[in-house]
């Protein structure tokens, strides 16, 4: 179930967003309004929603959350931008990364599911 986090995530939001694979959650985050869709099968899945949202597609990245290592991925095919400088799946550019990583861990960081 792909789930918009805002705030904090709840430990039933996080059991509800490893439905989909178990064991890591696909995300779309968006680094203007420091949200995040999560849950979806695929990053598309999460990208569509917070488009459906209201945040703008230049704002919005594709990631990983692995929370048994609380680490954040950042491979994705919506991640493929050549007219920004993004060849590639994985997020190039730092300070992208950088912005991503500190809000996955603040909305979703240390959250128990379990």
């Amino acid at each position: 179930m792909i789930q918009i986090i805002r705030t904090r995530a709840t430990p039933e939001q996080m059991r509800q967003m490893l439905e989909v694979l178990g064991i890591y959650i696909k995300l779309a985050v968006d680094i203007q309004q420091g949200i995040l869709a999560g849950g979806g099968e695929l990053h598309a899945d999460c990208e569509q929603v917070l488009l459906e949202d209201g945040s703008e597609q230049v704002h919005v990245w594709g990631a990983d959350w692995y929370p048994l290592k609380q680490g954040v991925g950042y491979e994705s095919l919506i991640n493929i931008r050549p007219s920004v400088g993004n060849r590639s799946m994985e997020i190039q550019d730092p300070a992208i990364r950088e912005q991503i990583h500190r809000i996955v861990q603040h909305l979703l960081g240390n959250v128990s599911w379990q």
